[in-house]
């Protein structure tokens, strides 16, 4: 064959490879929903290899015919075919028999004939199918390729589901048909005319207009997304149809109506910014409500007829240590997104944020500015007012790169200052309580600690601790002489100090013994430091929350924030234990008590919230606390944490928890029990049982279902139950959830997800109710 005839073939072999694989993946990447399949170009001077039993060029007629097992391999692109003609005198090649086109990528084509002129411009393919590599598939009874960069396909069928292995001719779970399906490589969209749409063999029907969608070249394209469903109590059923549109390669937005059969219209829209350096986000939404009326009574969501609502979100990386960033709400009346269910600020309390953040080797910087807006149906704002507004609360901290005097040296710094509108005060149990005080609020403290381990020659362990703490504060805040029982500092300025010096020592001894090893871990621990300064008299804005446990036993400073500071001496004494089994069963647990030796107790002095009341460490002996799990490699764990009485050894808390993860069933049991605080504030005991669970039909169905349940009240807290299937192409979740005691506009909810793998999502409601409230 003269070499410009090998020249010809190998354009012919691009073109027949090539240009099957760019025009028929096309179309079938674009019924995935513009899924963008790459299509790599012939390398310049690519070789072509052809094989078959039998080659034949008549020079006379310039026809190549290869006949037999014909094998074509170009710039990593096979065919195989039974027949394979090329005409040079009219820029035509024919092949017949079991055609196959293979792509570098995998995907493939199959064909019984085919007829496409040299560079492609024209052609026709009969009996087409194609195979992806993400296991979509497409067939046609025909594809014809016109001038103009346009495709036709008659009588196509789409899906993205696996055939039956079991029962070859089953229809898929779901396929979309139509009539024909036009490419056009211009103007980068896909047709589809009488398109259907199958769920299970049965046709859903055929819409009456034709279908427009992006092809495989676009990212992006501006057009409605799938309509979204809802069902609830007060807003009844809602019907969203999504608008998407963009403006730039960095920019686009989506503008959703929501109709709700009881409520009317609702708008909302989302603006996304891409910069170079980070993102912002900007959403409004709007009703006009048409029967307030079915909410309670004396409630914000009947109180209001219009309800607007802004928010804007950025984040923005200022170099690779340092970013800043802001996610702030406003609406006109204090529940309505929660009430509408706008998704991502529908929390019962949303926090605006501003910050600006710092991640280095050895240290850390944190500054953040918080309003908090909390979503309830009150009519009046007032948990919102009692809430703090933060500006600012910057946390550093810092460890030293190289050790000093052998040891670890860390800083840490706070820095709060806050005001509130509104005293947030109530009276409990025995005492009066004061979680936030009317005014304003300033503290700075710095803490430095050094620590160093020290190894004996016989394994123990000693380590000495040295911390030195200053606070500065500054309050103008209301006077609470008459109803608070200890000694409020005056308003205005001051200044405490706390120096501690400690040491800890451990010994570890193991233990093995045939099949398995175990730790057992005697711990002690003596801290001596003066008595507290001002204890209980100066507000507590960051430690009112306190639990005494085990895994708090050997903090050297038991509070949760900075505003108080654990004083007088003390010792932590107890035991830790690990065990490990060649079987997969482990073992662990931590056992022991704290003693206050001298000075005062910081944990029995009077507070604003009386923070330590009854927490176990108020005594000269603090209640015993522990500590137990087990995990079994049958996928069962079961934990518990106690706390005991120090005389009686009754149990005052407990906290359990079974796990369990089988092939069928898994979930989750968490039990809660808790003793009256009457001085804490908590008058009523604390007895309440959690249960979440997942059971596995078969393959693909599953059934979920939680409940809380309060013992002490006899009540349903919260209780939901859902079902779901799942295969390689198709997931389908439905949930109902109750909340009996619960004072929300929407008392229950029903939420439902359909979606198709390629094509998208179909929802009733949010997926978030599925989400928390049946996964462990």
């Amino acid at each position: 064959m003269a070499a410009i005839d090998r020249k010809k073939f190998r354009r012919l072999a691009a073109a027949l490879l090539t240009g099957v694989s760019v025009s028929v993946i096309g179309v079938a990447g674009t019924g995935a929903y513009a899924q963008g399949l790459a299509v790599p170009q012939a390398a310049d001077g690519a070789k072509m290899l052809l094989r078959a039993n039998e080659l034949v060029y008549n020079q006379d007629n310039k026809r190549v015919t290869a006949t037999g097992a014909v094998q074509i391999y170009y710039n990593r692109y096979r065919m195989v075919a039974q027949r394979v003609e090329y005409d040079q005198t009219t820029g035509r090649v024919m092949a017949t028999g079991n055609i196959e086109f293979i792509e570098p990528s995998g995907n493939r084509v199959y064909a019984d004939q085919l007829d496409v002129t040299d560079d492609f411009g024209e052609g026709f393919m009969n009996s087409l199918r194609v195979e992806t590599t993400d296991n979509t598939r497409l067939a046609a009874e025909s594809a014809e390729r016109q001038p103009g960069e346009v495709m036709v396909l008659n009588n196509t069928v789409y899906t993205a589901c696996l055939p039956c292995a079991a029962t070859p001719g089953k229809a898929p779970v779901w396929q979309v048909k139509a009539q024909r399906v036009i490419r056009n490589g211009q103007t980068h969209t896909i047709r589809l005319e009488n398109a259907q749409f199958e769920l299970f063999g049965m046709s859903l029907g055929t819409l009456p207009f034709p279908v427009t969608v992006p092809d495989e070249t676009v990212e992006r394209k501006s057009g409605f997304l799938f309509p979204k469903f809802s069902a609830s109590d007060n807003l009844g059923f809602g019907v969203s149809v999504p608008y998407y549109h963009v403006f730039s390669p960095s920019m686009d937005a989506t503008l959703t109506p929501t109709y709700y059969s009881t409520q009317g219209l609702l708008v909302e829209g989302e603006v996304r910014n891409r910069f170079e350096n980070g993102q912002h986000t900007f959403r409004f939404a709007g009703i006009d409500q048409r029967d307030p009326g079915t909410f309670d009574a004396e409630t914000s969501d009947r109180a209001q007829d219009t309800r607007l609502m802004a928010a804007s979100k950025g984040d923005f990386q200022i170099n690779p240590r340092w970013s800043f960033g802001w996610n702030v709400m406003a609406q006109t009346d204090n529940n309505f997104a929660r009430t509408y269910n706008l998704d991502g600020l529908d929390s019962d309390t949303f926090t605006n944020d501003v910050y600006l953040t710092g991640l280095g080797k050895r240290n850390y910087f944190d500054l953040h500015s918080y309003y908090f807006d909390v979503q309830d149906n009150a009519v009046e704002n007032d948990l919102e007012r009692q809430q703090a507004i933060v500006y600012p609360s910057l946390d550093y901290t810092y460890y030293a790169p190289e050790p000093v005097a052998g040891g670890e040296l860390s800083i840490t710094a706070n820095l709060t200052n806050l005001t509130r509108r509104q005293e947030d005060s109530y009276f409990e149990g025995t005492t009066n309580r004061f979680p936030g005080l009317e005014g304003d609020y300033s503290r700075l403290t710095t803490e430095a600690e050094w620590k160093r381990t020290f190894t004996t020659p016989g394994g123990l362990l000693f380590t000495p601790i040295l911390a030195a703490r200053a606070d500065g504060l500054h309050h103008d805040m209301s006077d609470l002489s008459a109803a608070y029982d200890g000694n409020l500092e005056p308003n205005g300025s001051d200044g405490r100090y706390m120096v501690t010096a400690g040491f800890e020592t451990r010994y570890p001894i193991l233990i093995s013994a045939g099949s398995s090893s175990h730790i057992i871990e005697p711990i002690a621990q003596v801290f001596l430091r003066p008595n507290e300064q001002m204890a209980g008299g100066l507000p507590n804005e960051d430690a009112q929350s306190f639990v005494f446990d085990a895994t708090t036993l050997f903090e050297r400073d038991k509070f949760s924030g900075f505003d108080r500071v654990e004083g007088g001496s003390r010792a932590n004494v107890g035991v830790r234990y690990t065990g490990s089994f060649d079987n997969g069963v482990g073992l662990r647990g931590i056992f022991g008590q704290s003693y206050q030796l001298f000075g005062q107790n910081s944990f029995a002095t009077e507070d604003l919230v009386q923070a330590g009341a009854d927490s176990g460490l108020e005594t000269k002996r603090s209640d015993y606390v522990a500590m137990a799990a087990i995990d079994l490699p049958q996928g069962f764990s079961v934990g518990t944490n106690t706390r005991f009485d120090e005389k009686s050894f009754q149990v005052r808390r407990m906290d359990t928890s079974l796990s369990y993860t089988t092939p069928r069933v898994s979930g989750q049991l968490v039990y809660t029990k808790l003793d009256p605080q009457e001085e804490y504030g908590d008058s009523e005991p604390t007895d309440v049982l959690k249960n979440t669970m997942s059971l596995r039909i078969n393959e693909n169905w599953s059934l979920a279902g939680s409940a809380t349940y309060d013992f002490a009240n006899n009540d349903i807290i919260r209780r939901g139950v859902g079902i779901s299937y799942a295969d390689e192409c198709t997931i389908f979740t439905l949930a109902y959830t109750d909340k009996p005691s619960d004072s929300d506009a929407n008392d229950w909810t029903i939420s439902a997800r359909l979606s198709f793998r390629t094509l998208g999502d179909i929802n009733i409601g949010s997926t978030k109710d599925y989400q928390e409230n049946f996964r462990n």
